[in-house]
């Protein structure tokens, strides 16, 4: 199983931190990060059960920036999601099909839930590598934020006992990755009114992927003499 840690970003009410806690002792889970959440008091513990202790000793920061800073992974869930491809940042993945994708991964994945009104922002889905959904019926498809995460946690707990794939390349390797993907779409001169959306679109490809080392490492490495070729004009050496 993932390495998960759970981020719940500006909660309002403490029952529902406390019914997260408790999940979190239900599947083996440790690391609850809480973004400004409203005061955790008497309600709180009284819902975290035997998951008290998680709710002791959850860390609490002023951005979800700070919540995610060492983290292999970030795994937006939402529950307002578009039936087209142009509004890519809410294109979602089933829950179920990303956790079978991250079988055997060790490493350290947070999984962020939102505000029980307003969910995550536009710019809180941007840090995102990929973002979930847990599917209902569409006539009322928000669900409670702890009967949510209950739901991803559960999913995420089935992927235990799997042997461990290839190494991927961890959250700095990407991050530069995507720094020349950026190179790439200024030699093309890209059209900068559509640059974040495609840059967002990029990112989410590679999340939902979680390519080896060895893949993120060619890729870098083509992006990087494609931006170079296209800027300078000097081709590609062996």
């Amino acid at each position: 199983m993932p390495e998960i840690r759970i981020v719940i970003v500006g909660p309002k009410y403490e029952g529902n931190v406390g019914a997260i806690a408790r999940s979190m002792a239900n599947f083996n889970l440790k690391e609850l990060y809480l973004v400004n959440p409203c005061e955790l008091g008497d309600d709180a513990y009284r819902r975290s059960k035997h998951g008290s202790e998680v709710l002791e000793n959850a860390v609490i920061v002023t951005s979800l920036e700070e919540a995610v800073k060492d983290c292999f992974m970030v795994v937006g869930t939402s529950g307002v999601t578009t039936k087209g491809d142009r509004n890519y940042t809410r294109v979602p993945v089933p829950v179920r099909e990303f956790a079978e994708h991250c079988r055997g991964y060790p490493e350290r994945i947070a999984v962020v839930f939102g505000r029980e009104d307003i969910g995550l922002l536009q710019d809180e889905l941007n840090m995102c590598d990929a973002l979930v959904t847990i599917p209902t019926g569409d006539e009322y498809p928000i669900m409670n934020l702890s009967h949510a995460a209950n739901i991803v946690m559960y999913e995420f707990f089935q992927v235990d006992s799997v042997p461990r794939r290839p190494e991927p390349a961890d959250r700095n390797e990407k991050e530069r990755m995507f720094d020349y993907f950026g190179d790439l779409l200024d030699a093309v001169e890209y059209p900068p009114n559509r640059r974040d959306t495609t840059s967002v679109m990029f990112r989410r490809m590679m999340g939902r992927s979680i390519p080896t080392k060895y893949e993120y490492n060619t890729i870098m490495g083509v992006l990087g003499d494609a931006a170079k070729f296209i800027k300078y004009g000097k081709p590609w050496k062996k």
